[in-house]
């Protein structure tokens, strides 16, 4: 990924770090603990491989991930979030908690429920 040099504010670098489609849904699935290349690839519906290795090392790049090796074969990777992706974590939690509430509003909830995602009615 390509960063700007020339920035007007720091929400901009926060945007480009960000944005796509996957990362921040990819921060959002390592919320709880460290977790496998191929668990990430089950809990994320339409994704790649290819791609997910891609948003994994451009958020290795900003520093909002980073993964360890697992001694032993076959060859396990874990993948973390750094003290600065828990930081941001915080910021997705609160997009999360803005879209279910968006789609209670407008009736959404079929996907929440089969996502087994807790909301209030």
């Amino acid at each position: 990924m390509k960063i700007r040099n020339d920035y007007t504010c720091p929400l901009e670098i926060v945007h480009d770090i960000i944005k796509g489609k996957w990362k921040t849904i990819i921060i959002f699935q390592m919320r709880s603990a460290s977790v496998s290349l191929s668990d990430l690839e089950k809990s994320i519906t339409g994704i790649s491989q290819k791609m997910l290795l891609q948003q994994l090392n451009e958020l290795r790049q900003f520093g909002l991930v980073d993964k360890e090796n697992a001694p032993g074969y076959p060859l396990h990777v874990d993948y973390y979030l750094t003290e600065r992706g828990q930081r941001i974590l915080k910021a997705i939690e609160i997009m999360q908690e803005v879209g279910i509430d968006y789609m209670v509003e407008h009736q959404l909830t079929d996907i929440l429920d089969q996502k087994g995602i807790c909301y209030r009615k």
